[in-house]
């Protein structure tokens, strides 16, 4: 993906983080002591262009300043020129897009959810409700009418759907970090397998620009050799 996925033109990316941990949860890492940085919770960024469903970067790493230049730096190298890039309210994002895509002059906008605390009576894995949403210009001048991250969250579930390992309250859980980073570059490379419903019936790969063809998955497995 790094060889093929580099200096697009793209319209508009949206970005977000989906949950995850290896060996154990980060509770459970803590009441042990363990200080190994790949045990426990894991969070993997996510860029998608809206339109093409095309998966552009991903970065696993943890929810931190670091790791989410880690992955603008990826958007980065992706992309090229001016696009209207969408991110959720996380503070981390604010300073690392302008960081590495300021020079593209993107137009940056956050949507920040505010969301209210589950009743005593409902379970502790219930989703929290959300209760407001105020869009910001953090960057540019995006459009506020067309910033939205329902895109990318519906991928986040095509994820959970599609990889058992991500799959809440099972035992699939990753047991190694580098396990997890294969599956997630296997899920996110199969864009140049799967057809989406939306395209119509062709693939992100396609519509992008950088295939011409469904690939096999035997194309997908030997095309690096």
């Amino acid at each position: 993906m790094d060889e093929r996925i580099k200096g697009l033109k793209v319209k508009e990316v949206a970005c977000d983080e989906i949950w995850g941990y290896v060996g154990m949860k980060a509770r459970t890492k803590s009441s042990k002591n363990i200080t190994d940085k790949k045990t426990g919770d894991a969070w993997c960024f996510i860029g998608m262009e809206r339109y093409t469903k095309l998966i552009l970067a991903w970065h696993l790493g943890h929810r931190n300043m670091d790791d989410t230049i880690a992955f603008t730096e990826k958007l980065s190298e992706a992309t090229e020129g001016n696009f209207q890039i969408n991110t959720d309210g996380f503070p981390a994002y604010k300073d690392a897009i302008v960081y590495s895509l300021g020079a593209q002059f993107v137009d940056f906008a956050q949507v920040i959810k505010v969301y209210r605390s589950n009743p005593e009576n409902e379970t502790r894995y219930s989703r929290s409700t959300c209760i407001g949403c105020q869009k910001v210009a953090s960057f540019g001048r995006p459009d506020l009418e067309r910033a939205t991250t329902s895109h990318i969250e519906r991928q986040n579930l095509t994820v959970r759907m599609s990889m058992r390992r991500m799959t809440r309250l099972t035992n699939a859980f990753s047991k190694k970090w580098l396990n997890l980073k294969r599956a997630y570059a296997l899920q996110f490379a199969h864009n140049f397998c799967r057809p989406h419903t939306s395209l119509q019936k062709s693939t992100p790969a396609m519509v992008s620009g950088l295939t011409n063809h469904v690939w096999t998955i035997q194309e997908l497995i030997t095309s690096h050799l």
